[in-house]
């Protein structure tokens, strides 16, 4: 790990062995490949992480079995939540790029791009140990910024510029938010978030459906699922247990769940 910084808001570390630790639970991890790959699930699915490939993650519990070759060399850069937020250009392209990372964290940049992301992190990294300077922390914030709109760019030239209205990434922002804090746990019914968002359950999947693609029920299902599979993982948690946490009416019921949204039984998918 790098030399501890008095400014805590920003890890930077050549190895991505913490992406899942508690430490780095609350930022958001941003790997460089600049040598070899890795292999890993995340969200589960099967990636290739490769030289001159780009990883944004949001969320490290979800990335597992990380496969890295002998040759694997990365720049990480975690960046707290709320500073990656403050840091961010008040532009609602933020909310495509964060349901896209979702679905496959890795961008396979070309030549001139790796080199302008080099050059992002290199310049997050000379801001970050020039601890001397007076205005440190706004020099962190403005080379984070020009960071993130490169790869705003980088994403843009992948994806396309669907453009999405103030008011669908607000709505959005704040679906996600709930998701975030794990109330899917207990409430799984649309109808539950678009009541906290003040809007009719047909509004809140019409916004899910154009800002994203895949409906509200998809989301919630969604987040659902990896946090189940996650604890079937856990073999110290009986099926029970993670039933009564999840408040299904009966292990009957989480067992049809789980084999709906997962492709196979509690059991099986355990082994």
């Amino acid at each position: 790990m790098a030399e501890e910084k008095p400014f805590d808001k920003i890890i930077i570390t050549d190895t991505l062995s913490e992406i899942a630790s508690e430490k780095t639970g609350g930022y958001l991890a941003h790997a460089l490949c600049i040598g070899g790959s890795m292999e890993f699930d995340f969200n589960g699915k099967h990636f290739t992480f490769g030289t001159h490939d780009l990883m944004i993650v949001r969320k490290g519990a979800l990335v597992s079995n990380m496969r890295p070759s002998d040759d694997f060399k990365v720049m990480v850069i975690y960046i707290e939540a709320g500073f990656v937020e403050h840091c961010t250009p008040q532009s609602n392209y933020g909310m495509k790029g964060q349901l896209a990372l979702f679905m496959n964290p890795v961008m396979h940049l070309n030549e001139s791009q790796f080199t302008l992301c080099l050059q992002d992190f290199k310049g997050v990294q000379y801001r970050y140990d020039t601890t001397g300077f007076v205005f440190y922390e706004e020099s962190i914030r403005c080379a984070v910024q020009l960071m993130l709109l490169d790869f705003f760019d980088f994403h843009a030239w992948l994806y396309g510029e669907n453009s999405i209205t103030t008011q669908y990434a607000a709505v959005m922002n704040k679906f996600f938010a709930l998701l975030d804090s794990g109330v899917y746990r207990e409430h799984r019914e649309v109808t539950f978030y678009a009541s906290e968002l003040c809007i009719t359950p047909k509004y809140l999947s019409e916004i899910c459906k154009k800002v994203s693609g895949h409906s509200a029920n998809f989301w919630i299902n969604r987040y659902t699922s990896l946090d189940i599979s996650r604890k079937l993982r856990d073999k110290n948690l009986t099926f029970v247990q993670i039933s009564d946490m999840f408040h299904f009416s009966s292990p009957a019921y989480f067992s049809r769940y789980v084999q709906n949204n997962l492709g196979m039984s509690p059991s099986d998918y355990r082994e």
